[in-house]
């Protein structure tokens, strides 16, 4: 079937623009739906991957520890603190979810690459789909994002009915949760993106205990960020990790009766590391595909 131009009729710039902006699209929708698919086949690994970890610091910390003599908040002291806002559960579930929404992240896009830019170069299929080379990068982090909503649904009600006592969730702005999900799990997607396009694939498994695990721990995931101000260096040490924000920006949607960051420092920091790790992200996947 001959094409408009060899029939006489030329396309005009804004007609072939918007031609290729559809053929953007189906294409891009193309490899999520690929992705989706090989998901699916693999749905009980990646729930358990979610849930797992969690689970554990939920059911030790919230409930096996207040049921032992003397309780959790006499051993605790992130636990006393927090028993004027509903107990050491309520300070844990922002975190968690973050974790989940983190760790979505690297398993959805750092561990597939470090397969796809191995020996067999399963990348080079992507990249031949009709798209430029950053909008395949921008899809892993949509992807991305995607499982970082579905993982924060499943961890939810885990913290919500396991601890003991209940959690106290107040949410104030349902805009501003919306905002601090979606920047969060986009965030997730562009840090691992960042970390499978800086490191080589033999080392993806060293870069769990050199970064991942500390980044968790440093991330005011178990405790707000307000209660390091008796360690200034390592209260404004820690606003280099983008996991802080993560966790201060549930904090501040589920469980505002703690102390949190100020909301526009939130998204604007979530706004600035998604930015940053995106481009970074983005520059090493070229490097990494034309290389």
């Amino acid at each position: 079937m001959s094409s408009p131009t060899e029939q006489g009729i030329a396309m005009t710039p804004t007609a072939i623009t918007t031609s290729r902006r559809i053929s953007y699209i189906r294409a891009f929708a193309g490899l999520l739906l690929r992705d989706l698919y090989v998901l699916r086949r693999e749905i009980m690994p990646s729930i358990v991957r979610i849930v797992m970890n969690p689970l554990l610091f939920l059911f030790v910390f919230t409930y096996v520890m207040p049921h032992m003599s003397g309780g959790a908040a006499a051993m605790n002291p992130t636990a006393r603190m927090a028993a004027a806002a509903g107990g050491f559960g309520t300070v844990l579930l922002p975190g968690l979810m973050a974790v989940a929404i983190m760790f979505s992240g690297i398993a959805a896009v750092a561990l597939p690459l470090a397969q796809e830019f191995g020996i067999t170069r399963e990348i080079d299929d992507r990249v031949m789909c009709p798209l430029p080379i950053a909008a395949v990068a921008a899809e892993k982090i949509v992807f991305s994002a995607m499982q970082g909503f579905v993982s924060a649904a499943i961890v939810f009600p885990l913290a919500y009915f396991i601890p003991t006592p209940r959690v106290v969730v107040h949410v104030t702005s349902w805009l501003f949760l919306i905002a601090v999900f979606t920047l969060s799990s986009l965030l997730a997607g562009a840090l691992g993106l960042t970390i499978g396009t800086s490191v080589q694939p033999k080392q993806i498994g060293l870069i769990f205990s050199v970064v991942v695990i500390p980044i968790t721990f440093l991330g005011c995931v178990y405790y707000p960020w307000a209660a390091l101000e008796h360690i200034k260096w390592l209260q404004y040490g820690v606003l280099i990790n983008p996991i802080v924000y993560m966790s201060e920006g549930l904090r501040a949607a589920l469980t505002p009766s703690m102390g949190h960051m100020p909301d526009a420092m939130i998204l604007a920091m979530l706004l600035f590391f998604l930015a940053l790790l995106t481009w970074i992200g983005m520059k090493g996947f070229r490097r990494r595909v034309v290389g």
